[in-house]
């Protein structure tokens, strides 16, 4: 940055809350934050603006928790009132700090454009910056629950500082995460899902999930999607939970999954027109149960074969933890059919020798 916009922006930040009551009227104080809804000014609690220096930044700086955006208070000034170039944003930010109009004038500095929070485009974003599992917390998170082979195709990532907002009333934080990507029939990322890992290990109270209120969250586009292990043909095991499923990948790492995420995303999951079995692995609970009407029903009607997979406990992660793989797998066996027993069962055995 040139020394003209660090000035502006210093001097700014010296008069933080006044900027954010001018430019982000609909927001208010917060502590030490100013919080509004985003950099449009409008109502809400995801963006946090710095009203004074700290250990953790300066002064003026903010950061959206639902997008990851950030930046400072010329930032600011350009997107609540919609500026195009540089040279707007410091006449604005001249005009309130009372100085002198510049003589100079600096080229537009190029400034990306902000993500609006939950979309599309937030997910693609934070599941483009963040890298392979392997050799990370994500990556011992699995294992720690029993999926020591994570046959994953791609679809689970890893982000050492991903946001995290405790409720409307606090500010970020940041810890890692195991992101997942939610994508359509096509392959297209829709959304993603966050499952934050706690930084010190694996536990058997939280089962490695960091000590916040809500470790998993998911945002973008999810009815109908879903994160998807492998390529669908004929056969499909679908089913809520990503720990579930890949617990069924690790016997199953050649048959082709989907973890819709919740109970009624499951139910409205689209349903592949090349595919002629279905194999529901429904949690035994009461929300479970009615996934399986819901979801047989339409494969009824769409001439696709539905098969419940049904396990001991709560999910196939608890039975794989619980009872161990090979339990598992002679478990599998009086549910698959045969042939299917032959070309997915039978290859996964022959792998894990």
């Amino acid at each position: 940055m040139s020394r003209q916009p660090c000035e502006l922006a210093r001097r700014l930040a010296r008069e933080a809350e006044a900027v954010c009551r001018r430019y982000l009227s609909n927001g208010k104080r917060a502590g030490r934050y100013w919080v509004v809804g985003d950099v449009h000014n409008n109502p809400g609690r995801s963006l946090f603006v710095r009203l004074q220096e700290s250990p953790k930044g300066a002064a003026g700086k903010w950061t959206d928790a639902a997008t990851g955006a950030h930046g400072d208070l010329l930032d600011i000034i350009r997107e609540t009132l919609a500026l195009r170039h540089f040279r707007e944003v410091a006449e604005e930010a001249r005009r309130f700090l009372n100085l002198p109009r510049s003589e100079q004038k600096p080229a537009p500095r190029p400034i990306p454009p902000v993500v609006p929070p939950g979309s599309q485009v937030a997910a693609r974003r934070l599941f483009a910056i963040s890298s392979p599992i392997e050799g990370t917390i994500a990556e011992a998170y699995l294992q720690g629950r029993g999926i020591t082979r994570i046959h994953h195709g791609g679809s689970l990532r890893f982000h050492p500082r991903c946001y995290y907002r405790p409720d409307d009333h606090l500010p970020t934080e940041t810890w890692p995460a195991m992101i997942a990507g939610v994508t359509d029939l096509d392959g297209r990322i829709t959304g993603v899902h966050r499952t934050w890992l706690d930084p010190d290990g694996f536990d058997r109270v939280r089962l490695g999930k960091a000590p916040i209120d809500t470790p998993r969250r998911a945002m973008g586009d999810l009815l109908g999607n879903a994160v998807r292990f492998g390529v669908v043909d004929d056969v499909l095991a679908a089913g809520e939970g990503i720990e579930t499923m890949l617990s069924l990948r690790y016997l199953l790492p050649t048959m082709p999954m989907a973890a819709a995420l919740s109970a009624n995303h499951l139910s409205a999951m689209t349903l592949p027109s090349s595919l002629r079995r279905l194999y529901i692995a429904c949690d035994a609970d009461a929300a479970g149960d009615a996934v399986l009407a819901t979801l047989s029903q339409r494969a009824a009607d769409a001439g696709i074969e539905a098969i419940v997979l049904s396990p001991w406990l709560g999910d196939f992660n608890e039975d794989l933890q619980l009872f161990g793989l090979e339990a598992l797998r002679a478990a599998l066996r009086f549910q698959l059919v045969p042939e299917d027993i032959v070309r997915f069962l039978h290859s996964s055995t022959v792998a894990a020798e």
